[in-house]
């Protein structure tokens, strides 16, 4: 398997990751299971342990300053679970996937045109086919959404392109990603003793397990592979290809949750699939040698 075909594999493994999160994180936070900080508390922790095992098993990886991953991505990791955590509280599905994925778009794009990546024509083409087929498939579902919550999926989305941005250089993506959440789980317990403090936290066996299963897997694991990807990918086909999060999510609604496929899933799903086909399909035919 060559560079770009086993970067499209890692990205396509990483997505099903992804979408995998976002159901466990909405069965968990509106089934009432566990409130929003002690899921984030409980998922950073998990991932963290999950990877350090990891970690100690593979004989571990040290970044170029001797320690794995940086205060700065912690930060954005930190930031982008408690913010959606709480955001996924007071938004729909449709409007907090919108938000989520615009910010998201504007922060990474934004940053490799700054660094001065300049998208291919295929690229911004898949951009704007996907994100009219995101927009068509939440359109019917946004209506006086709350600014706070909106305000929070934003920094959400921010945060999460800020952390993909910081995986540039970064030479052992499982080490990196271990000590990223390493870093993060002082900032989740001491926010976690804030809410014990002013307010209610809660959480039963059902509401932990799935923040456990969140944080050691489908973010932990995932986020690794995600680092991984990262490696062979340009910053603006990161962005695109993250659209792709919330068709996956809507499909395993359809299969695992009863929920209804209608015609306008289905139509938009083939436009943002379509258009994360166009981006990367563009770099596999910038990326193939020439003879």
């Amino acid at each position: 398997m060559g560079p770009a075909a086993r970067t499209v594999a890692l990205t396509v493994v990483t997505m099903l990751f992804f979408a995998a999160n976002s159901l466990l994180a909405r069965f968990a936070l509106r089934s009432g299971a566990i409130d929003a900080g002690s899921f984030t508390a409980i998922r950073i922790g998990a991932g963290a342990a999950a990877l350090a095992l990891i970690v100690g098993i593979r004989g571990g990886a040290r970044g170029s300053n001797g320690r794995p991953g940086s205060l700065r991505a912690g930060i954005a990791l930190f930031c982008y679970a408690i913010a959606f955590s709480y955001a996924y509280l007071m938004l729909n599905a449709g409007t907090g996937a919108l938000v989520l994925f615009a910010a998201v778009q504007m922060t990474m794009l934004g940053s490799g045109i700054a660094r001065g990546e300049h998208p291919r024509a295929t690229e911004w083409g898949g951009l704007a086919l996907a994100f009219g087929g995101l927009i068509y498939l939440v359109l019917p579902g946004l209506a006086a959404p709350s600014p706070l919550g909106v305000m929070l999926m934003a920094g959400a989305g921010a945060a999460w392109g800020f952390y993909s941005i910081a995986a540039r250089g970064i030479q052992s993506p499982v080490a990196a990603t271990a000590g990223n959440f390493a870093r993060a789980v002082p900032m989740a317990a001491g926010a976690l003793l804030v809410i014990w403090v002013f307010g209610r936290p809660h959480a039963n066996w059902l509401g932990a397990g799935t923040a456990a299963v969140s944080g050691a897997i489908t973010s932990g694991l995932g986020y690794a592979i995600w680092y991984s990807a990262l490696r062979g990918m340009r910053t603006s086909v990161a962005a695109i290809v993250q659209l792709t999060v919330p068709v996956l999510t809507a499909g395993a609604g359809v299969l695992l949750l009863g929920e209804q496929l209608t015609a306008r899933l289905v139509v938009a799903s083939m436009a943002i699939l379509g258009g994360v086909a166009l981006a990367l399909l563009g770099k596999l035919h910038a990326d193939k040698p020439r003879r």
